[in-house]
């Protein structure tokens, strides 16, 4: 199992617009591709330098290969549909291989 991991500081005059987004429709329409079989949208409880607020969204993949997938045949597209909130959000990604679970 995979998990993909979008963490993202967005700036609170669009945080209230940008949680409903992803909550309604960026999150769905990244399941809907049938490349994740989950998600978890977790908010990062710390009191941040730059202001704004943290969230750390974690999508959950069968493996690796389908993780690439979603690369190759969906990821710009996604992508470019935040493009409404532009310079108002950072964000990075990571990859994490789960080891266990218990």
């Amino acid at each position: 199992m995979y998990i993909y991991n979008v963490t993202i500081n967005i700036e609170d005059e669009v945080h209230n617009e940008w949680i409903t987004w992803m909550q309604k429709e960026h999150i769905p329409a990244m399941i809907a591709t049938g490349k994740f079989s989950k998600a978890l949208m977790t908010r990062v409880v710390i009191d941040e330098e730059m202001g704004g607020t943290t969230y750390s969204i974690q999508y959950t993949t069968e493996s690796k290969a389908m993780l690439e997938r979603y690369y190759e045949e969906n990821a710009e597209e996604l992508r470019a549909e935040s493009n409404r909130f532009a310079g108002k959000f950072v964000a990075f990604r990571t990859e994490l291989a789960v080891v266990s679970e218990h």
